[in-house]
């Protein structure tokens, strides 16, 4: 049995422990804006935030889960989460938006640790996350975008 807390709530998982989180994730807690894209951690669209740092959900064995604060896309919550979304929705970020999950939940991350993020910055902590339609121009303005309202 393997427990562990999923957006505030503790669950257990009584499975086998090398399913992928994300697979426990979307088939067993039925939270799907967690997505599967590539299955070898190189899109980014399974992002999560598991004891404050990003994780790709498809190659996280969930044994490793166990006793950890997992936050998905669902659960996303505070002045940082605040911040992207609404910079998401005011440049008009997303066309197909099967990765924008995985890009907030970087985003979000990344403004957690570095309030003023450079380009390189983003570019650094963005990296992992695909964009097949390109809104990578975009995803940076918005960064910045929610790092200045976050600073007055």
């Amino acid at each position: 049995m393997i427990t562990f807390t999923l957006n505030g709530s503790e669950r257990t998982f009584d499975g086998d422990p090398e399913t992928p989180l994300l697979w426990v994730i979307r088939d067993v807690e039925k939270l799907t804006g967690t997505k599967y894209g590539c299955g070898v951690a190189q899109c980014g669209a399974c992002t999560v935030h598991m004891d404050g740092m990003t994780r790709r959900a498809c190659v996280t064995p969930i044994s490793t889960a166990e006793g950890s604060d997992i936050v998905t896309i669902e659960g996303l919550a505070g002045a940082e989460a605040e911040a992207v979304q609404k910079a998401w929705i005011a440049i008009d970020v997303p066309q197909c938006g099967y990765c924008q999950s995985g890009q907030i939940m970087s985003a979000v991350s990344l403004l957690q640790t570095v309030p003023k993020p450079s380009d390189a910055d983003i570019d650094g902590a963005m990296a992992g996350n695909i964009c097949r339609c390109a809104t990578y121009q975009r995803i940076r303005q918005a960064i910045h975008d929610a790092a200045t309202s976050m600073e007055g």
